[in-house]
């Protein structure tokens, strides 16, 4: 991945205001030197912004560049460090297959065989018309759910908004041949509709009251039955998107510590009511079910992905994805993400039987472990199993079967290293210096942004902890095999100042087709400035349905029951000048 280290001209900062996007792509080494050299006020405070904020990642945790991609200080002032951070930057870029070390171990079935199919640039997914796994830049994650509770075809009863259990909570939309997609692309429709006239809350829908158009779009996702290769299929069900967001400064975000989150918990529980799966309004307390369990058994309480769903960042979304959106097993995890209902359709699949009985008696071969004495019986029994076996308690089956008897020859899909080095570089990852802060626009933009009460949700900064990490079991083992203490081997951010401009809680907007369980977590605002820059485009939002700041801000005055309607229903009534200076301050910071 190109690298860009060098400063630009505020004014540079200032052309994403006008539609145009710069380009590290055309200025060379010399180039951006001379630019550095004329960035005289970088680094220094003035009225509004102090001069820790050129700095949104802290000393540690910033780059120089323009790009997401950049490792951190804590990276790169460690010996050695940077060699493993490159190295796991490339299982982030290239493609998993079937065979090929050291990117091996792709399915049976798979979300995405590539990484930064996800996160164009390293950043946020783009919003897209077609469903298709393999486009790039298609961040989305298809949220299959139940709408209302009841009881489906094996008489199993399941709760409203609980994901239906046919395919895995990210649905497969691909497979290794001979087996068939757990969701086939083809019977998935999105289709984006246009919010006109007034909005619930009363407000255009379509225009400022100065006259200034804008225009609010949202999609309506549906899965035809037949697209679901299970057994049975799901019914009583609806889908909603969710698109990837950048992976720069998780490592910051997991240095936040808990009693920090907590304070700001029973802040705003005072004021506002809190998503209760997280906290205890009467206690004023952490719900019991906001505490995470990690692999070892330590408690730790929940902050990323949208729906809080996840506590450290080493069982966190880029940890947890390198294994169920490739399905690449590792030695904590040598077990399958797939459903019993898809191992059972292709069980019973004939197309599926006859492919194996001619291809797969070879021993070591990828068909080999689910060809057995050759019959279709032998073989049907085989598949139902081996493709069933997706619970850590069948995990020492999978290893037996898949790992001992399989292709590898005894060794994991993903190796301890492999991992190791992956991490490093997740959690390496710099958040880009802050742009033009002494532009007077965009000084105008950060005072209306905390005037209208913008930052109640995204609050602008935090102080970090101490950073003692979780290790998970892979990393344990490998620190072990080289004879290093696991809790020094990644990269840390201890007693840094951040300005990530998130308040780590959930909100609810009421928006249209909304997120499945209607709490979003604030978003962090960092970086997301240079989206049009670095990905080509800045959609914004849980699903992609902003297409800009304007429209994601509008989405937060769609309906008076929005914990944001009131600082939105503010900037909707702001002078334009007003209003563009806010949009500057977001692109600068």
């Amino acid at each position: 991945m190109k690298r860009n280290n060098g400063w630009v001209l505020a004014a540079l900062a200032m052309m994403p205001l006008l539609n145009t996007a710069c380009s590290d792509d055309t200025t060379t080494p010399a180039d951006e030197d001379k630019l550095a050299k004329k960035e005289t006020n970088f680094g220094k405070k003035n009225d509004v912004f102090s001069a820790e904020e050129w700095y949104p990642g802290g000393e540690l945790g910033t780059t120089e560049g323009r790009a997401y991609s950049d490792p951190t200080p804590a990276v790169t002032n460690v010996p050695g460090m940077e060699d493993s951070f490159n190295r796991g930057e490339n299982f982030f870029e290239r493609s998993f297959t079937l065979t090929d070390n050291p990117y091996r171990g792709l399915g049976p079935a798979w979300v995405r065989n590539n990484c930064e199919q996800c996160h164009p640039s390293y950043g946020h997914g783009k919003r897209q018309t077609i469903y298709n796994g393999k486009a790039f830049g298609n961040g989305y994650l298809l949220v299959i759910y139940h709408p209302t509770a009841g009881v489906d075809a094996d008489g199993v009863a399941y709760a409203a908004n609980s994901y239906v259990r046919h395919v895995t909570g990210m649905p497969q939309t691909n497979a290794m041949t001979p087996f068939k997609a757990p969701v086939d692309e083809s019977g998935i429709n999105i289709e984006w509709k246009t919010v006109s006239g007034t909005m619930p809350s009363g407000l255009s829908a379509t225009q400022f009251p100065d006259g200034e158009k804008f225009q609010l779009i949202y999609p309506e996702v549906t899965i035809k039955q037949e697209a679901f290769n299970t057994f049975p299929k799901p019914d009583n069900y609806e889908v909603r998107l969710e698109s990837t967001i950048g992976l720069y400064g998780t490592g910051l975000l997991d240095a936040i510590d808990k009693e920090d989150m907590k304070a700001q918990y029973q802040k705003e529980a005072k004021k506002a009511d809190l998503n209760p799966a997280m906290w205890n309004k009467a206690a004023d307390d952490w719900a019991a079910t906001a505490w995470y369990t990690l692999a070892d058994g330590t408690k730790a309480i929940k902050k990323f992905t949208y729906g809080m769903t996840r506590a450290s960042l080493q069982d966190g979304p880029g940890a947890n994805a390198m294994w169920n959106i490739t399905n690449v097993t590792r030695s904590d995890r040598h077990y399958l993400y797939t459903t019993d209902m898809w191992a059972k359709a292709m069980s019973m699949d004939k197309d599926v039987i006859s492919y194996i009985k001619q291809n797969g008696k070879q021993s070591g071969s990828i068909l080999h472990p689910y060809y057995g004495n050759g019959t279709d019986e032998d073989i049907s029994k085989n598949v139902n199993m081996l493709l069933g076996l997706n619970a850590k308690s069948d995990a020492d089956a999978y290893k037996k079967h898949f790992v001992d008897n399989g292709p590898f020859a005894g060794q994991d899909e993903m190796s301890n290293k492999d991992y190791y080095d992956f991490m490093v570089w997740h959690r390496g990852l710099a958040v880009p210096a802050a742009r033009g802060l002494d532009n007077p626009v965009v000084q105008r933009g950060k005072k209306v942004f905390m005037e209208i009460g913008c930052a109640s949700c995204h609050r602008p900064s935090w102080k970090t902890g101490n950073d003692n990490y979780w290790v998970d079991n892979a990393i344990r083992d490998y620190a072990k095999s080289i004879g290093k203490n696991p809790e020094t081997m990644l990269p840390r951010y201890a007693h840094q100042t951040i300005w990530p401009y998130t308040d780590l809680v959930q909100h609810r907007l009421f928006m249209a087709n909304n997120i499945r369980t209607g709490w979003c977590r604030t978003t962090p605002l960092w970086g997301r400035g240079l989206s049009l820059e670095r990905t080509g485009a800045e959609d914004r939002l849980h699903d992609c349905r902003a297409r800009n700041e304007i429209e994601a801000i509008m989405w937060h005055a769609y309906d008076r029951r929005s914990d944001a309607f009131w600082a939105a229903s503010k900037f909707y009534n702001l002078p334009k000048a007003d209003r563009d200076a806010v949009v500057a301050f977001l692109r600068a910071i």
